[in-house]
C-alpha cells in the first residue's frame, strides 16, 4: 500500500471517530472497501501476465544476445563443364589420312621463269643471264657475255689453262682469286659466275666492253 492511500485510511479512521458511532461504523466501512478495492485493482495491474506474443518475443531476444550471429552463406552455383565438339566426319577422315601417311606428297616448287631475254639459254648460261641485274647488267648484255666466256673456257667450270694457271668458267688468274667469292670456286659455277662478273664491272664496266677488248688483245 503507497504512503498516499495509507495517509488517507488514518485520516478516514480520524473522522470516524468523530463521527456518530453508526455514521462512523458506515464510513469506516465504506473508506476500507474503497481501500481494499483500490489496492486489488493496484495489484492487479502490476500482476497481469504480458502477452504470450511479447512474452515469446523477450525471451528470444534475451536468448538471441549471447549466441553470435550467423550469416548464411551463398548456395554456390555448380559450374557446367563444356561439352566436348567432336569433329565433323570429313574433318576426322581427313586428320585419319594424315596420321596414317606422316609423309605426304608434297607441291613441289616451280623454277621461277626466266628473266625476259633469257629464254633461250640453259644451264651456266640460264645461271650468269638470271644475275646480270644483280650487278646491274641489263639482258641486252647477255650476248657479248656468251661469246665472251664461249672462247674462254666454253662455260665449264672445270676449264683449266695449264699454261697461264687460268681456271674456270670466267679463266681466273691465279684460280684462287674466286676465293674472295666462296671457298667451293673450284667445284661451283655460281661461284666463279658471280666472281666474273664482278670483275667485269668493275674493270670494263659492262661485258660488251670486256668483249670488245677480248677482240682486240685475245684476253680480257
Amino acid at each position: 500500500m503507497s504512503a498516499h492511500r495509507r495517509n488517507r485510511l488514518v485520516e478516514l479512521l480520524h473522522a470516524g471517530r468523530r463521527r456518530p458511532a453508526r455514521t462512523a461504523t458506515l464510513g469506516f466501512l465504506v473508506a476500507v472497501l474503497s481501500a481494499t478495492a483500490g489496492l486489488g485493482i493496484a495489484l492487479t495491474s502490476q500482476s497481469e501476465p504480458e502477452p504470450a506474443q511479447a512474452s515469446t518475443a523477450r525471451t528470444d531476444e534475451r536468448a538471441s544476445r549471447g549466441k553470435p550471429r550467423t550469416v548464411p552463406s551463398a548456395t554456390p552455383t555448380p559450374s557446367v563443364a563444356p561439352k566436348p565438339v567432336s569433329p565433323s566426319p570429313a574433318k576426322a577422315a581427313t586428320t585419319a589420312t594424315r596420321r596414317a601417311s606422316p609423309t605426304a606428297t608434297r607441291s613441289t616448287a616451280k623454277p621461277a621463269p626466266a628473266p625476259a631475254g633469257c629464254g633461250s639459254y640453259s644451264g651456266n648460261r640460264l645461271t650468269a643471264c638470271r644475275l646480270l641485274s644483280s650487278y646491274g647488267f641489263s639482258t641486252r648484255q647477255m650476248p657479248a657475255l656468251d661469246q665472251l666466256w664461249t672462247h674462254e673456257s666454253n662455260w665449264r667450270h672445270t676449264a683449266s689453262n695449264p699454261s697461264s694457271g687460268a681456271y674456270g668458267i670466267p679463266q681466273a688468274l691465279p684460280g684462287s682469286k674466286m676465293g674472295s667469292v666462296a671457298s667451293d670456286w673450284r667445284t661451283n659455277p655460281t661461284t666463279q659466275i658471280r666472281w666474273g662478273l664482278g670483275y667485269i664491272k668493275q674493270v670494263y664496266r659492262t661485258p660488251a666492253s670486256a668483249w670488245a677488248h677480248f677482240q682486240s688483245h685475245n684476253w680480257y
